[in-house]
């Protein structure tokens, strides 16, 4: 039989709200956003420290500015030259995967979880994640929402208050809600 964080990863519905275990792994990652986001912004070695232990991959060089927050932390991968600026909050039940040199403005979401339509199921705790993956030189504009199960390409520009609900191709600008692709970015 599958353990809750099993089915998590899986992208099976689990019991996300009154499983100890993910309850508790969620505390460790909530206390280690909260150090983070409680260092003085001059303090970059130990914001490194703090983001190292918390996330599940990093590249050498990165920065994200607080706050920051997340649901466990392992989930997150970053590549080479990422950077995430003030409020971007990353809910990692699955892989939430960051290329290189990929830019996120002020006030992105980037959310795996999805609960059932039902509210029966919906008010047992039940929710799934699907996996999100941002490919290598992309720009997240400011206020961008990123649902669950969407592959964003390389050298994409996502505009400023778009919601990503479907995967968008390589060399693309998209935007809106729900976010399109008005343009395609010529080499």
């Amino acid at each position: 039989m599958m353990t809750e964080k099993e089915k998590m990863l899986a992208g099976e519905l689990y019991d996300a709200n009154y499983n100890p275990d993910l309850i508790e792994e969620r505390k460790v990652a909530k206390d280690l956003c909260y150090d983070f986001n409680h260092l003085r912004p001059s303090d970059t070695e130990a914001q490194q420290q703090i983001m190292r232990k918390l996330l599940g991959k990093t590249g050498n060089r990165f920065e994200i500015i607080a706050p920051f927050y997340c649901d466990y932390g392992y989930n997150i991968e970053v590549g080479e030259n990422f950077f995430a600026n003030h409020n971007t909050v990353i809910l990692d039940g699955a892989k939430v995967r960051f290329g290189d040199n990929v830019f996120v403005a002020p006030n992105c979401g980037f959310y795996t979880a999805g609960h059932p339509l039902d509210a029966e199921r919906r008010n047992q705790g039940l929710e799934y994640a699907k996996p999100i993956t941002i490919g290598n030189d992309v720009w997240i504009g400011a206020g961008v929402h990123v649902m669950p199960g969407v592959t964003i390409g390389n050298n994409v520009v996502i505009g400023a208050g778009s919601i990503v609900v479907k995967d968008i191709p390589d060399n693309s600008v998209a935007v809106g809600n729900p976010c399109r692709i008005p343009k395609h970015i010529e080499q």
